[in-house]
């Protein structure tokens, strides 16, 4: 039996992956096996299960939690691994063949001392990158692990994807190298090593003339959304592509003989405690500084279609305030509807077309964490307040509050009448507009000729000129729905050879399994429902996957109570009831009709379709 980490947490026997239910055993789990093959002290595990906020029994709570993973256990037959308790708290024990996270580790060790033969060390980092199968934790609903743990763990992979692309250009293998660069300057914009490999691996593949739009587009986002310069390193690279220079293998060779640190298998010696550590192991541990919640409003690339919406949402935005009002606003807009649907690059595109109305500032706040889990109104109000500062009379600030969960998130927000709020949420929100007033713009998939226009813009006029069928026949796969496109986009430019033709018999075979980013799976349709259908309580998620399982009839207006009997003479499907259709519909996952009154997306149907299959073949197995 192996332990899973690096993803979702999960258990694997051979092909077999069970993937666990949240729960506090697991939590539990996860952070013993972080620190496995180490004592871990009961106060982190408490905090690591409840949080800061300990309930007063936590202590004895904790040991049923214990015991509660040991069944966890004997249910899965994990027979080859204990937890222990010793003096200070508990231990697991694991190596690499039965933890991911030990055998990354000691792949990338590996690697590190073949620094001498850049092709062994290649494909001993790529054997380790393997590893990784998704979002990290996604099934770990813990706020302490997310902060502390989580970020390590990013930074340790995006090392090795780092070096990987390094050995590739010191190799000359810059083609190859493209592919993961692609996605990783996208993924991580702010990471200018990432951008500076792939302006090297343009030019030395004979495209100067888009190695130098990348830089200057990579400094352009520096300067707007960080305020800062590109590198030394960045801008010598441009001066020597401006000078037609042959670069060669000199700058990626030079990086290929200088090993990239390699993690550490135990914990680092402890630093003195402070006010941003915290005690594992009886040993003082730093912590990453948590990202902050708050900051500018970044630009959208290839924005497209909309325009309606935004057209609407920018007047209503800069509009006067109504006679008699003294000013007295702050005023809210909406925009809600399904997850991926294009709420958050609906918002931050308005952001930047009524920047001039807002010189007070114009923010971002996330109105999640990583796992899902909302974040308090105080908080964010806080975290505003820092950011925006005391300001001067009569100057407006514009708040885009992305992702919120509900209402109670808001109102606080909501008090500075100099203050413009957009708010973007799955969820109706109707709560809020019945107490406070505002605009709503509910979002729905995209049309057709928005859904070209998005591909235009994304691929380039001549690539999807030349296949202008092929190219709407890609939409329609994709359901035009904006992040299925934004996903294939992204997909077809990390392939710039492959004809839109071919790319549609490929994503035709199975669309759902296509559309992902294969070196980051957490960006796929698949995972983002997924995600979505994990904030459902759990009977409206088991209610949400028999209705799209089931057929059409669930959905419309026909009395389902005369539809056909079993062969027991009982109903084939049982109706569903009306406030769950509208708890669904208010989550966004069901859209208005026709025909009915509702309606599910086709993605999102045969996601569901998918996970039921899935589901159903696990229980027969058991």
């Amino acid at each position: 039996m192996r332990f899973q980490l690096l993803g979702p947490l999960a258990l694997a026997d051979g092909p077999d992956v069970v993937v666990l239910q949240p729960s506090k055993p697991v939590i539990l789990l996860a952070a013993l096996l972080l620190h496995a093959n180490s004592t871990v002290s009961a106060d982190y595990l408490q905090r690591a299960v409840w949080g800061e906020d300990q309930p007063a029994t936590a202590r004895a709570a904790l040991q049923t939690c214990v015991l509660r993973l040991r069944r966890l256990f004997t249910k899965h037959g994990v027979t080859g691994t204990s937890i222990e308790a010793v003096p200070g708290g508990y231990r697991i024990t694991a190596g690499p063949p039965t933890l991911d996270l030990l055998g990354f580790r000691d792949q990338v060790r590996r690697a590190t001392a073949l620094v001498r033969d850049p092709e062994a060390e290649l494909y001993t980092l790529k054997d380790a990158l393997s590893l990784w199968q998704g979002s990290l934790l996604a099934n770990v609903r813990s706020d302490v692990l997310h902060r502390d743990e989580v970020p390590r763990l990013s930074e340790e992979r995006l090392r090795a994807v780092e070096r990987v692309c390094d050995l590739l250009l010191g190799l000359g293998r810059c083609g190859e190298a493209l592919v993961d660069l692609w996605t990783a300057t996208r993924v991580y914009p702010g990471h200018e090593r990432f951008h500076e490999q792939l302006i090297e691996a343009l030019y030395r593949t004979g495209r100067q003339s888009q190695a130098l739009a990348e830089y200057r587009r990579v400094k352009g986002f520096l300067l707007d959304e960080l305020g800062v310069d590109p590198s030394p390193s960045l801008r010598q690279l441009e001066l020597s592509i401006l000078r037609g220079e042959d670069l060669g293998a000199g700058g990626a060779v030079r990086a290929a003989v200088e090993p990239a640190p390699a993690p550490a298998s135990a914990p680092a010696p402890a630093p003195v405690p402070g006010p941003m550590s915290r005690v594992i192991q009886g040993a003082a541990v730093s912590l990453p500084a948590a990202a902050p919640g708050a900051g500018r409003v970044p630009a959208v690339p290839h924005f497209t279609g909309r325009e309606v919406e935004a057209a609407a949402m920018a007047a209503r935005l800069t509009a006067p305030p109504p006679p008699g009002a003294d000013g007295q606003r702050p005023l809210t807009v909406l925009v809600s509807g399904a997850p991926g649907i294009g709420k958050s690059a609906l918002a931050q595109h308005v952001a930047h077309l009524v920047r001039d109305s807002f010189p007070a500032g114009r923010l971002l706040v996330r109105m999640t964490r990583a796992d899902g889990h909302p974040r308090t109104a105080d908080e964010v109000a806080a975290e505003v307040g820092a950011a925006l500062g005391p300001g001067r009379a009569g100057e407006r600030a514009l708040l885009v509050l992305d992702d919120v969960v509900d209402a109670d998130q808001v109102r606080p927000l909501l008090t500075p009448p100099d203050l413009a709020v957009v708010v973007t949420s799955r969820m109706g929100l109707g709560g809020l507009i019945a107490t406070h007033g505002g605009w709503v713009h509910r979002l729905t998939a995209f049309t057709e000729a928005e859904s070209y226009a998005l591909l235009l813009a994304a691929l380039g006029t001549e690539r999807v000129e030349a296949e202008p069928h092929e190219a709407r026949q890609l939409a329609a796969l994709c359901g035009h729905f904006p992040a299925a496109l934004r996903i294939l986009t992204a997909r077809l430019l990390t392939r710039p050879g492959l004809r839109l033709g071919d790319a549609v018999d490929w994503l035709g075979d199975d669309p759902l399994a296509r559309l992902t980013l294969t070196d980051s799976p957490d960006h796929s349709v698949s995972g983002l429902f997924d995600r979505a259908l994990g904030r459902l309580d759990p009977r409206l998620s088991e209610a949400f996957l028999r209705i799209g399982a089931g057929p059409p009839e669930l959905l419309g207006e026909t009395d389902i109570a005369d539809g056909p009997e079993g062969p027991d003479g009982t109903k084939d499907h049982p109706p569903v009831p009306e406030d769950v259709l509208e708890q669904l519909a208010d989550a966004g996952l069901l859209e208005d009709g026709p025909p009915g009154p509702y309606r599910i997306h086709d993605l999102l149907r045969a996601h569901l379709r998918r996970t039921v299959r899935i589901r159903n073949r696990r229980t027969e197995k058991v």
